[in-house]
Formats: C-alpha cells, sequence, structure tokens
C-alpha cells in the first residue's frame, strides 16, 4: 500500500526552529512553531489521506520542492520531525520510532512558483 501527501508552501527548517528557542519567547515560541506546523499537515492529512492507516512498518521518500536554494538540505529536511509526529497524531502512522519507520529517503528540487513538500509513504512486508 503507498499513498502520497502533498503539502502546499514550505515548512520551519531547523534554523528557524533554533532561532524561536533561542529568541524572545524561548520554547514557547518554538513550540506554537511546530504546534503551527502540525496544524498545516493534519489539515493536508486529513483531507488527502481520508481513512488511511499504516498498520505495518512504512518507509517514506520525502521530495522537498524549495522556491530556491537559500535553505541548506539538512535545514529543510529537518521538517520530517513536524510531518511524522502530525501522521501519528492523526492516527495515520501508529508511531514513529524504529518498529514503525523503517527509513526515509530524501530529495530535494526547486520550483519558485510550487513550493511544496511530498510525501511518499510506502507499507513494508517486514513485520516486526
Amino acid at each position: 500500500m503507498t499513498h502520497t501527501l502533498a503539502i502546499l508552501g514550505t515548512l520551519p527548517g531547523l534554523n528557524e526552529y533554533i532561532a524561536a528557542e533561542r529568541g524572545g519567547g524561548g520554547k514557547y515560541r518554538a513550540a506554537a512553531m511546530k504546534r503551527e506546523a502540525e496544524r498545516l499537515i493534519t489539515m493536508c492529512a486529513r483531507s488527502q489521506l481520508r481513512g488511511v492507516r499504516f498498520a505495518a512498518p512504512v518507509t517514506m521518500h520525502y521530495t522537498w520542492h524549495e522556491p530556491n536554494r537559500r535553505r541548506d538540505k539538512d535545514n529543510v529536511a529537518f521538517a520530517r520531525k513536524f510531518i511524522q509526529d502530525a501522521l501519528v497524531k492523526s492516527g495515520i502512522l501508529q508511531g514513529d520510532g524504529w518498529a514503525y519507520v523503517e527509513g526515509f529517503a530524501d530529495r530535494f528540487e526547486v520550483d519558485a512558483k510550487n513550493p511544496r513538500i511530498e510525501v511518499t509513504i510506502t507499507a513494508t512486508t517486514t513485520q516486526k
């Protein structure tokens, strides 16, 4: 079973998250940033993956369509944390630990007119 989720726009990267933690408002500002990102992801997931639940472990393939090359790839891919946490909270994934996510891969593209993140989730045949 394979399903793809598209999240329009970009999500905060590691640099933005660290700046929020260290800046005014401290952990509360960073927590609000994470909560807002998860809210957006959950909205997308509920509309695009209605009724989808993965019982088996999964592999996840991320395609990050950035508007430009300004952010480093590792900074961009930090948002995996927000995505996987939101998918767990929405019930699509059972968890995001080793028993539930066998691995992931990232690909990076530039699309100035339509920045987005495409997440392809594939159930694996391996049962733990």
